[in-house]
């Protein structure tokens, strides 16, 4: 199927590993030109080179913070000077602290919420007058599902999602006038370096080895097993090509069927 992806310009938040180096290289695949950020520049100029020797794709990569609203300016500013447009914007950058309402500080809520609620719209405010100004663009924000299926252990990150998903809804029916499609991808658990991590703290959480919190979540999905980063970026790539020219505020599940409360 083509996708119409030849030539687009891809700017993916977070894209030196997990879903957002799967994504940048799919998008590369397609023949879009392809920019990452993210904070570390080592790592996001490994990726970059890793996707261009594998795709042939011009790739660029700039590191910055997006807490910080500055550089989140300074990367929408290097992308078009280095690309000259943005066609595709992924917001993949950003996690927040889980754990549950007792044991979570104020600190852990700011986290959250400026990483991946806040982080999210500073990018979106800055490359949609550029959308504007070209024409059209897409805007895909990877949530999770934690947003649509929340849980008490994981109770900032619920909230996170659940208001990314209601700017991603309302961007849409704003934006959607103007060709610019905005929509949101939620996966469960992805195979990531990250996922390690995650799934050691919910076997703190629960008091249980990391081998039984393991079993617990492939339990809690009918397929029996966490998704690829691939999995999760096949599908971004989709919802960012001309092929879904009539998807706009959609909040797409990538979860396998996931059902939280196996987990307890």
């Amino acid at each position: 199927m083509e996708l119409g992806l030849r030539g687009k310009v891809a700017l993916v938040t977070g894209g030196s590993k997990g879903i957002g180096a799967a994504v940048a290289r799919g998008l590369a695949r397609e023949g879009a030109r392809v920019a990452i950020c993210a904070r570390g520049q080592a790592a996001l100029e490994k990726t970059a080179g890793e996707i261009a020797v594998a795709t042939g794709a011009e790739t660029f990569a700039i590191a910055g913070d997006l807490t910080r609203p500055g550089d989140v300016a300074r990367i929408v500013a290097g992308t078009i000077a280095r690309f000259g447009r943005i066609d595709i914007l992924v917001n993949n950058a950003g996690a927040a602290p889980g754990g549950k309402i007792l044991d979570l500080g104020e600190e852990d809520w700011q986290l959250a919420l400026q990483l991946k609620f806040m982080g999210y719209v500073r990018c979106a405010k800055a490359v949609i007058p550029h959308m504007l100004e070209q024409g059209g663009g897409r805007i895909v924000n990877i949530v999770g599902n934690d947003g649509m299926k929340p849980i008490g252990f994981e109770l900032s990150p619920s909230a996170a999602n659940a208001a990314d998903l209601a700017v991603t809804v309302a961007l849409a029916e704003q934006y959607g006038r103007h060709n610019i499609l905005v929509n949101a991808i939620n996966p469960g658990p992805v195979a990531t370096e990250r996922w390690d991590q995650l799934v050691a703290g919910i076997a703190r959480m629960r008091g249980v080895s990391v081998q039984e919190a393991q079993r617990k979540v492939d339990q809690s999905i009918p397929l029996g097993r966490i998704a690829t980063p691939e999995e999760v970026a096949d599908v971004v790539i989709f919802v960012a090509s001309d092929r879904a020219s009539f998807v706009n505020g959609a909040c797409i599940l990538v979860d396998g069927g996931q059902r939280k409360a196996l987990m307890e």
